[in-house]
């Protein structure tokens, strides 16, 4: 079945294909831990009656009602990001023909790049979905779990001191870049060959 919208070629040789899957709101993932959830839920019951699972059950509400608008701040900021960045731009700069400047972009972006996962990620997504290759998206993510110096800055140097601090950073450096490099050449290798469903039918 051709798709009905036009495609402009420059593009098609630009930007990278995104991974053909759709997202499945009810996936194993989820039906592994609702599993983990009933059964846990049955042994607190046992242990503690009902009492013990409504008092888990009021903490656990209070926790998302405190983390809700946080995963709403940074899904629509990402949503926001996907429409306001040039996808040129992006493609040419973070894309798959970007070369060693555009992991070393993503890994400068996600050393700065301040909040927590609710920012990160929804941002990685945004990137992604613009003309950003998974190898720049991979080193923004490495850069910003081992380099991030709002961590470093907050929590690092205070507890574990400045020279180990620098030292930790400096040796992390060269990891997001390998680690975008090597997700750049496995995707490349393997997973665009991988079938989907639009090549199946």
């Amino acid at each position: 079945m051709s798709d009905p919208s036009p495609k402009n070629p420059a593009e098609d040789t630009e930007s990278e294909p995104r991974p053909g899957r759709a997202r499945k709101p009810i996936g194993w993932s989820t039906i592994f831990i609702a599993v983990l959830v009933a059964v846990s839920a049955a042994l607190v019951w046992r242990r503690d009656g009902t009492d013990g699972v409504l008092d888990i059950l009021t903490h656990d509400l209070s926790l998302f009602s405190g983390i809700l608008p946080r995963v709403l701040a940074g899904c629509l900021l990402g949503a926001f990001i996907s429409e306001i960045l040039p996808h040129e731009k992006v493609s040419r700069s973070l894309g798959p023909k970007s070369g060693l400047m555009g992991l070393l972009i993503g890994t400068a972006f996600g050393a700065i790049l301040p909040g927590g996962p609710f920012t990160v990620y929804p941002v990685g997504s945004a990137l992604l979905a613009v003309g950003a290759d998974f190898g720049a998206v991979i080193a923004m993510v490495v850069s910003w779990t081992l380099i991030g110096y709002g961590r470093a800055v907050a929590w690092e140097i205070p507890i574990m001191g400045t020279d180990f601090t620098l030292w930790r950073i400096l040796i992390s450096l060269p990891l997001p870049v390998l680690a975008g490099a090597l997700g750049r050449f496995v995707y490349v290798r393997l997973y665009r060959k991988l079938p989907t469903k639009d090549d199946e039918t």
